[in-house]
Order: C-alpha cells, then sequence, then structure tokens
C-alpha cells in the first residue's frame, strides 16, 4: 500500500512538474506574443498616420489644382478678351491695319531668328556672339 501511495505520489509530483513546466512555456510564449503584439500595433499606428498624413497632403494638393485651374481659366480668358479687344482695335483703324499687316523690317526678322541647337553649350556660344558690339572706331 506504502508502495502504492509512493508510486502515486511520485505520478502525481512528475505530473505537478510537467505541468508547472508547460505553464512556464506557455507564459513565456505569452509574454513573446505580446511583444510582437506591440510591435505590430505600433507599425500600424505609424502607418495609420502616414497613410492620413499622405491623404491630407493629397487634399491639399487636389485644392491647390483646383485653385490655379481656375486661375489659369480666368487668366485665358483675360488673355482672350484682350486679344479679341485688339483684333477690334486693329481693325477699326486703317493705318493700325496696315502697319500691322506689314512685314517686319529685315533687323527685326533677324533679332528673332535662332539656328537650332545640338548642345546647351552650342546655346551658350550663339547667346554671348550674336550681340557683340562694334568696335570704337567702326
Amino acid at each position: 500500500m506504502i508502495r502504492i501511495t509512493g508510486t502515486l505520489l511520485t505520478v502525481a509530483l512528475l505530473a505537478l512538474a510537467l505541468t508547472v513546466w508547460r505553464w512556464s512555456v506557455a507564459s513565456d510564449e505569452l509574454a513573446s506574443a505580446q511583444r510582437v503584439i506591440g510591435t505590430l500595433s505600433a507599425g500600424i499606428e505609424s502607418r495609420d498616420k502616414a497613410i492620413s498624413r499622405l491623404n491630407s497632403e493629397n487634399l491639399q494638393g487636389q485644392k491647390r489644382e483646383a485653385a490655379l485651374r481656375l486661375m489659369q481659366g480666368r487668366a485665358s480668358a483675360g488673355a482672350l478678351t484682350r486679344e479679341a479687344q485688339i483684333q477690334r482695335e486693329t481693325d477699326a483703324n486703317p493705318i493700325l491695319r496696315d502697319w500691322s499687316a506689314a512685314a517686319l523690317p529685315d533687323d527685326v526678322i533677324r533679332l528673332h531668328t535662332r539656328p537650332s541647337f545640338a548642345s546647351a553649350r552650342d546655346y551658350l556660344d550663339w547667346l554671348s556672339a550674336r550681340d557683340k558690339l562694334p568696335g570704337a572706331g567702326k
């Protein structure tokens, strides 16, 4: 009987030790999982803040774009109005109409001509060479 009681007591102690060991492993896993959850939660919170900031910037950009488009429309309408007024005044005044229909003088045409450039250096060379002042004796 003592032997059976001793065996049962040993088995109970082993079961208790196994349960305590499993409890320790489970609590370590729980702590590790809680750390992972904390890290992931911080990442999600950071991502949500970034999304909110980007949405806000996008909305502000859309508002600025709409304002610029409105300003562009107004500027285009103003330019068309001015162009129409200039055309009406040109058509109403025969002297101005004849002057605007005449060809530009050769010197003015020369000022507006531009050769084709292969590089920025060619353009800079052309700019520096085209308007050189004549010598003092000429």
